[in-house]
C-alpha cells in the first residue's frame, strides 16, 4: 500500500472540509476519527471515490503516512488536542510535524510547541478562518510555531489556502503560540464587525423604519462601495431576503435575540487588558453579547423601566447615508485597535508579526475579508511600525471627513433611547486619541490623595515623580 501525503485526526465539519481540500489539491490523505463509525460515514459519502485511506487505530494512522509525517488535529481545543499528541508520540520520528488546527489559546500553542520541540518533534498552531465553506473551498490560515514545520507544508498549505489577487491567505506568522494569537485576535475584530453591523440593522429597522426588503437594499448597495464591500455586509444583505416558510415572515425577526460566544473574543478582550492596549470597540461587542444572553431579565426590564418615546423627524435616505459613514468609521477603529493589540503582544512575545502581511491574508478566505483590507496592507506597507492605524494619510481623512455624520447618528440613537454600544465605543476611542490632554490628571491626583501613588509634572524632567500631603 503506497504512503499518503496528510493525515488529519478528527471528522467534524472541519476537519472533513480541510480533509477534502487537501486531497482536491493533489495530496493523497490518511483519516482518523476516535468514533470509528463517523470514519466509516465519511468514507461511504463525501470520500466515495477520493484518494482517501481511512484508519481505525493511532498507530495504523500513523504507518499510513509517508515522513517526515504531517498531521493535521481537529478536535476541540483544551485537553483534548493533548491527549491527541500524547497518543501520537510514540508513533512518531524525528522531524514529523503535528499541526493544530483549531481555536487553542495561544499560551497552549506555546507551551505545546516547546514541549515537542524538545523531544524532536515540530509543531504548528494555525488558525484557520473561513468557516464550513472556507474550509473546503480556501481559508485563510494562520500558521505559527516551528518556522522548519512551516517549510514542509508551505507547498500544501499555499495550494489550499484562498487565493487573492497577490497570493495565497497564508503566510508564515511567527513562532510559539502567534498563528493562534493572530486568529484570537482575527476573532475578536470579527466580533466587533458583527456588533457594529448589528447596531446599523438597529438603527435603520427601528429609527428609519425600513422593512427587510429595503434594509437587503441597502445592504446590497452597501456591499457595492470600496469602503464596506466585505463578506459579513454581503451575507447580512442575503439574511433579509429569506422568509421563513412556515410563517411567511423574515426569518431574522423570528430569531431570538441572545447571542453565543466561544470564548475569543473574551480571550481578546483578557489579553488587551494584560498588556494594557485599548480596545474599546471589541470590548463592547462581547459585552452586548453578554447583556443579550440576560432575555429573560431584559424583558423583564421592559416593562418598568421607560426610556425616550420620540419618533424620527429626519430625511430618511439622508439617516441611511449619515448610518453608513458612522459603520464605515467605527470598523476603522475597530481594526485600529485590533492591529494595535497585535503590535504590542508582537513586542511583548518576540513573534516579529508582518501586519501588512496578515492584513493580506485576511483579504480572502476569512470571515472578516473585506474590501478595504488592501488599504490597511498598504498602510503597514508604507510603514510596517505605524503607531495606529488612525494616522496613516487615508483613514484619517476618512474619518475626519465623516466625523460629522457618526456623531449625528449617535446623538440621534441617545435621544431615541437605541442602544449603540460599538459605534460609540469607537468615537470614544477616536475622541480620546485625538486628544493632547485628557482628565487623567486628577485620576493621578485621586491616586495620591488616598494611596500616596505619585504623580509626575508637566513644568519638570519625566523621571521625577512626586507625592503631596493634601489635606495639609
Amino acid at each position: 500500500m503506497s504512503l499518503q501525503s496528510f493525515g488529519v485526526i478528527g471528522l467534524a465539519v472541519m476537519g472533513e472540509n480541510l480533509a477534502l481540500n487537501v486531497e482536491r489539491n493533489g495530496f493523497p490523505i490518511a483519516v482518523y476519527n476516535r468514533t470509528r463509525a463517523k470514519t466509516d460515514n465519511f468514507m461511504a459519502t463525501r470520500a466515495q471515490g477520493k484518494n482517501v485511506t481511512a484508519t481505525y487505530s493511532i498507530e495504523e494512522f500513523c504507518a499510513a503516512l509517508e515522513t517526515p509525517r504531517k498531521i493535521l488535529i481537529m478536535v476541540q481545543a483544551g485537553k483534548p488536542v493533548d491527549l491527541v499528541i500524547q497518543e501520537l508520540k510514540p508513533f512518531l520520528s524525528k522531524g514529523d510535524v503535528i499541526i493544530d488546527g483549531g481555536n487553542s489559546l495561544y499560551t497552549d500553542t506555546d507551551r505545546r510547541t516547546a514541549e515537542l520541540e524538545d523531544s524532536g518533534l515540530t509543531f504548528i498552531g494555525m488558525g484557520v478562518s473561513g468557516g464550513e465553506e472556507g474550509a473546503l473551498n480556501g481559508p485563510s490560515m494562520m500558521p505559527g510555531g516551528t518556522e522548519a514545520a512551516y517549510d514542509n507544508l508551505e507547498p500544501i498549505l499555499t495550494k489550499i489556502a484562498a487565493q487573492v489577487d497577490d497570493g495565497p491567505c497564508v503566510t508564515y506568522i511567527g513562532k510559539g503560540g502567534a498563528g493562534h494569537y493572530v486568529k484570537m485576535v482575527h476573532n475578536g475584530i470579527e466580533y466587533g464587525d458583527m456588533q457594529l453591523i448589528a447596531e446599523a440593522y438597529d438603527l435603520l429597522k427601528n429609527v428609519a423604519g425600513l422593512d427587510h426588503k429595503q434594509l437587503h437594499e441597502v445592504f446590497t448597495e452597501w456591499n457595492q462601495t470600496d469602503e464596506l464591500n466585505s463578506f459579513l455586509i454581503e451575507i447580512t444583505a442575503d439574511i433579509f431576503t429569506y422568509i421563513d416558510p412556515e410563517t411567511t415572515k423574515p426569518l431574522v425577526e423570528l430569531i431570538v435575540d441572545a447571542a453565543a460566544q466561544k470564548g475569543t473574543g473574551r480571550w481578546t478582550v483578557q489579553s488587551a487588558l494584560e498588556l494594557g492596549v485599548s480596545i474599546p470597540t471589541i470590548i463592547a461587542a462581547v459585552n452586548a453579547r453578554i447583556m443579550s444572553s440576560i432575555k429573560i431579565e431584559r424583558t423583564a426590564a421592559s416593562a418598568v423601566l421607560t426610556g425616550p418615546d420620540g419618533k424620527f423627524t429626519g430625511d430618511t435616505q439622508t439617516f441611511v447615508n449619515q448610518v453608513r459613514d458612522a459603520l464605515y468609521c467605527s470598523k476603522i477603529c475597530s481594526y485600529a485597535q485590533g492591529m494595535a493589540l497585535l503590535s504590542a503582544a508582537s513586542d511583548a512575545y518576540q513573534y516579529e508579526l508582518n501586519l501588512s502581511e496578515i492584513s493580506r491574508i485576511w483579504k480572502g478566505g476569512c470571515i472578516i475579508r473585506a474590501g478595504f483590507l488592501n488599504k490597511i496592507k498598504d498602510a503597514f506597507k508604507a510603514e510596517p511600525k505605524l503607531a495606529n492605524l488612525l494616522l496613516a494619510p487615508e483613514f484619517r481623512q476618512t474619518i475626519l471627513d465623516r466625523q460629522t455624520a457618526w456623531r449625528e447618528v449617535i446623538s440621534q440613537a441617545a435621544k431615541l433611547g437605541i442602544p449603540v454600544p460599538a459605534f460609540s465605543a469607537s468615537l470614544d476611542y477616536f475622541d480620546s486619541y485625538r486628544r493632547a490632554n485628557l482628565p487623567q490628571n486628577l485620576t493621578q491626583a485621586q491616586r495620591d490623595y488616598f494611596g500616596a501613588h505619585t504623580y509626575k509634572r508637566v513644568d519638570k524632567p519625566d523621571s521625577e515623580s512626586f507625592h503631596t500631603e493634601w489635606t495639609k
